[in-house]
């Protein structure tokens, strides 16, 4: 029988669909702004398909929405190894968690959040020196790090299954510098990690030249269509091209030759839809994710409204693979997934499955 350790990081995302694009110092902010937990849910998720393909796990988790709540709700009676500051959980609760789990021997830690989460995880193992197995669910805005499964369900079915291990890396970034339009990323740390298929890649921040591409979609904007323009470099060139001063990493909204939201959140995005719209987007290199990574104000009523088009350099189609898609809603994946038509440049298409 199998020894899991559960560690929630509740407040992991809540920043995305509200346009923080992280959580980290924001939580007042992205309440402020009508943010809801998202971490919560994908846990129970995670620990259901967990759950149905290995019954007998036992689990220890920490207190409350930490893991013992959400380890309750898919049907594991969970032994408790201590209790979060419910005041407001912070990065310290995860380090006691993973002291604890480490301490009783668990096979596996595995903890829900984004990469400050995982660095939490990852510091707290160096510093007793344990070399126990983790691996992340999906819940925060950027999620850089190789240390995640796909999707929440995918973690649950690896953490069931695995048989082996490999050491991956645990990337993190200014959040700060992020917000302003700039990515810093630095290895946070080495863990080992189930060996599956359903874990993602490091994120690769470059991957080849789009300028033609940006200037093809720039001429072909049509009046009255309103575009939203997802976060990353190659949106960020058709900006560019089109002659805004575009959010790098934010989501803006274009229309008749203005950006009428710029840095926009679901709310502010969904107001300024019209009759037509089209959402471009980009996946993140090597990863493959279109939506759930970084762009979470493009939400599932967003998509509901719009025509989507991908757009992407052959070389990051090279080095990508499959499309990937993980909303939260899975009906809206649902819609997304399948072969479809990416531009990779001027006159140039190529087919992708979305899986």
């Amino acid at each position: 029988m199998r020894t899991v350790g559960v560690v929630v990081n509740p407040i992991a995302g809540m920043g995305g669909r509200v346009g923080l694009k992280g959580t980290d110092g924001n939580v007042e902010a992205a309440r402020e702004r009508g943010a809801e937990q998202r971490a919560p849910d994908r846990a129970r998720d995670a620990l259901a398909a967990l759950r149905e393909r290995a019954p007998d796990t036992a689990i220890l988790a920490y207190g409350g929405e930490m893991g013992a709540d959400e380890a309750r709700a898919a049907g594991f009676d969970s032994e408790v190894v201590g209790e979060p500051n419910y005041d407001e959980t912070t990065a310290a609760d995860t380090k006691d968690a993973v002291r604890a789990f480490v301490a009783r021997g668990v096979d596996l830690i595995l903890f829900v959040g984004g990469d400050g989460t995982a660095t939490d995880v990852a510091t707290a193992l160096d510093e007793v020196e344990a070399d126990v197995p983790v691996l992340g669910v999906p819940a925060g805005v950027k999620v850089y790090s190789s240390v995640f499964a796909v999707r929440p369900e995918a973690a649950g079915r690896v953490a069931a299954t695995f048989e082996d291990t490999e050491a991956r890396e645990v990337n993190d970034i200014d959040e700060e510098a992020y917000r302003g339009g700039e990515v810093r990323t630095r290895l946070r740390g080495v863990v080992e990690v189930p060996v599956a298929e359903d874990l993602q890649s490091a994120k690769q921040v470059h991957a080849g030249s789009t300028d033609a591409l940006a200037e093809a979609v720039a001429e072909e904007v049509e009046p009255g269509v309103t575009y939203v323009l997802g976060p990353g470099g190659t949106l960020g060139d058709v900006a560019d091209a089109l002659g805004v001063d575009g959010s790098p990493l934010g989501v803006d909204v274009y229309r008749d030759g203005e950006l009428v939201v710029r840095d926009g959140s679901e709310a502010e995005i969904l107001a300024a839809l019209g009759d037509e719209n089209v959402i471009f987007v980009s996946p993140i290199g090597g990863q493959g994710f279109v939506f759930g990574r970084g762009n979470h104000q493009i939400s599932p009523a967003v998509v509901e409204q719009s025509e989507v088009r991908v757009l992407a350099s052959p070389r990051k189609l090279d080095e990508t693979g499959v499309l990937r898609v993980d909303t939260g809603d899975e009906a809206a994946d649902e819609s997304l997934r399948g072969w479809t038509k990416i531009r990779t440049g001027r006159f140039e298409r190529r087919m992708m499955k979305v899986v």
